[in-house]
């Protein structure tokens, strides 16, 4: 899940579908009828704002999610896993002041992200 009205968060989402070569990930945006009934079904605060990955019963944020995100992908980009020793509270807090001003470096939509017609396979409606 990632916020759909985020410009970074969309080229993220965009970023991931076009390496996705194994077809794992499936995506819907925080804000979506989806997006609420999967935070209510994991008991994920409704209040979260960051990416939120989905594993079998698992559920991971923020960097953690970002990182596994990556590992998932492999290829070179898988490196970064590596990060995943740094504590997760140092992680998330670089995670956290990126996501703070996500808006303002990157700009929001004034509407949910709508995946197009290529990606729509991609997505829970």
């Amino acid at each position: 899940m990632f916020d759909g009205a985020c410009n970074f968060c969309s080229f993220w989402v965009k970023y991931v579908v076009k390496r996705d070569h194994k077809d794992m990930f499936r995506f819907t945006s925080l804000q979506s009828k989806k997006g609420q009934e999967l935070l209510l079904e994991f008991k994920i605060s409704s209040n979260v704002d960051s990416v939120v990955l989905i594993e079998g019963d698992k559920v991971f944020i923020k960097s953690t999610a970002a990182l596994r995100i990556l590992k998932t992908l492999g290829g070179l980009k898988s490196i970064f896993y590596g990060l995943i020793i740094v504590p997760s509270f140092i992680r998330d807090f670089v995670y956290e002041i990126i996501a703070k001003y996500r808006y303002t470096w990157f700009g929001k939509n004034d509407c949910e992200f709508v995946p197009g017609l290529d990606m729509k396979n991609k997505f829970l409606m």
